[in-house]
């Protein structure tokens, strides 16, 4: 064999190996399995935003730490619905909580101190979680109709606390630590961000919790035969999403200065896409937290560029409408089928 032959035969190896390699991230990315694929299109989306907006102050430094700011309360509400969604529950009551804890602080903080006023809020979310968890496991309703009761009731009762009215805060202390603080350079909010998804990618993918928490999603019944307590899982992660809910409460009073009954009116869908987007199937089993905070940050890059652009704010919800639709979509092709294709060496009989 010649020289020139041989050049030629390690050529076409080496594009067999990269036609390969392309194949298996783009499968990977359909089928969900590959979440990095976001980081990607959050590129994509910035630099085409990018060109798009080139004479405006899209990327300026000063706007993109507007979006790390903006997306805060959602990140911080998606971290725990990547828990209930993987353990195969559904909660649509984590947003209605933002309002009536952002009320609860607002009105403690008039009277009490900040600790009071915190606690309280918590508290809220915790009891409502542990509501929607116990209502889902002793009666065994499908938790999605529960946390829909408890949405209703959190709304009108959001509405009632203050007959629709807004209640300022002026508390220096808590604003610096829920809102417009900093240290050094670093807004409170990128912090209370960052170590949010640190501790919730901790706990699932690092602690018994989290293992149980997929095993729970996966397949229940096994994981009850392997000694989980599939019933304390659920709870628990209603719970989290429930605390979730207060949290942002918290963040956007924080933000704001005031509690209002509009805080987190548009949360539900933004989070819910947020967390399907970062590749944590609806199916259960399988979550992600550093997705959903890519997919936080997709769609707080993605709602920027509208409001830039000048669409008005039910453009914005029509653009968020087929988010969710295609986000979908996207978890529905991981649950129906993770056959792999002959041509990745994979068996078609295989379903």
């Amino acid at each position: 064999m010649t020289t020139q032959s041989i050049k030629a035969s390690r050529a076409a190896a080496m594009g067999e190996r990269i036609k390969r390699a392309t194949l298996e991230t783009l499968w990977r990315a359909y089928t969900g399995e590959n979440s990095g694929i976001l980081i990607v299109v959050v590129l994509g989306t910035i630099v085409g935003f990018s060109l798009y907006l080139r004479d405006t102050d899209y990327l300026t430094a000063d706007n993109m730490l507007s979006i790390v700011r903006q997306t805060t309360a959602i990140t911080v509400m998606a971290v725990p619905t990547v828990f209930v969604i993987a353990s195969r529950e559904l909660d649509l009551s984590f947003a209605a909580v933002v309002p009536v804890s952002g009320f609860v602080a607002a009105l403690l903080l008039e009277s009490h101190n900040m600790i009071v006023a915190v606690a309280a809020s918590i508290g809220i979310g915790v009891a409502v979680g542990l509501f929607n968890g116990l209502v889902t496991v002793w009666f065994k309703i499908p938790s999605f109709v529960v946390t829909l009761g408890s949405m209703g009731v959190l709304n009108g009762l959001s509405l009632r606390i203050t007959d629709s009215q807004a209640v300022s805060v002026s508390n220096r202390t808590f604003l610096d630590i829920f809102g417009a603080g900093s240290i050094g350079p670093v807004p409170s909010l990128l912090i209370w961000a960052v170590v949010i998804v640190a501790l919730g990618h901790f706990v699932l993918t690092q602690t018994a919790t989290g293992r149980g928490l997929l095993a729970t999603g996966a397949n229940e019944k096994a994981a009850r035969y392997s000694g989980i307590r599939v019933t304390r899982m659920k709870v628990g992660a209603l719970v989290a999403s429930g605390v979730g809910g207060s949290l942002a409460g918290l963040l956007y009073v924080g933000q704001f200065a005031a509690a209002s009954y509009t805080l987190g009116g548009s949360d539900l869908l933004t989070v819910i896409a947020a967390v399907i987007i970062g590749g944590t199937a609806l199916a259960g089993g399988k979550g992600s937290v550093i997705g959903a905070l890519i997919g936080s940050l997709l769609i707080g890059t993605l709602n920027n560029g509208l409001v830039i652009i000048g669409l008005a704010n039910p453009e914005q919800l029509m653009v968020r409408g087929v988010i969710i639709i295609a986000a979908v979509i996207f978890s529905a092709r991981t649950v129906r089928n993770r056959r792999r294709p002959a041509s990745l060496g994979g068996d078609p009989s295989v379903t």
